[in-house]
């Protein structure tokens, strides 16, 4: 299967909880999603650029890897977290939502947009100060190449 050059391949992604469920204000919940994403990322599954885990959604800006649909990647976080939740309830919404990200200045601002979202909901009052976000962890992988021109 071939699939578009993964650099025209990034997008921000969200996908929400089942009934909106705020499966993510336990701490452990939300560690084992953090975890779930950065085993994929380790894995080489997707580029990881930016995320945040909210109490009832994540958002993520990824670049699959070449061999990698968006569906495939947002499948084995979705459902590689349901597996070692080992919930009996439905753990997701059936759907994601996506955006493809083509420019710098669209990226820059998905990654504002990412990392200040538990300051808009009055989580926290900096970015850095919400545990469960690439603002707290530090750097991940760098822009796609051709959006750095």
């Amino acid at each position: 299967m071939r699939f578009a050059p993964q650099q025209t391949r990034t997008y921000l992604v969200t996908a929400v909880t089942a009934q909106r469920r705020s499966l993510f204000q336990v701490a452990a919940t939300a560690e084992l999603l953090e975890l779930t994403i950065l085993d994929y990322r380790s894995q080489g599954r997707f580029l990881l650029h930016a995320f945040v885990i909210m109490p009832d959604h994540f958002h993520a800006l990824l670049t699959p890897a070449p061999d990698v649909s968006l569906e495939k990647a947002m499948q084995f976080i979705k459902g590689g977290f349901s597996f070692r939740m080992k919930s009996k309830l439905d753990v997701w919404m059936r759907s994601f939502n996506e955006s493809q990200i083509m420019t710098k200045d669209k990226f820059m601002n998905c990654v504002l947009y990412i990392e200040q979202n538990p300051v808009r909901r009055g989580l926290v009052s900096t970015p850095e100060a919400y545990p469960f976000s690439s603002a707290a962890r530090g750097p991940l992988d760098p822009m796609p190449l051709h959006m750095q021109g």
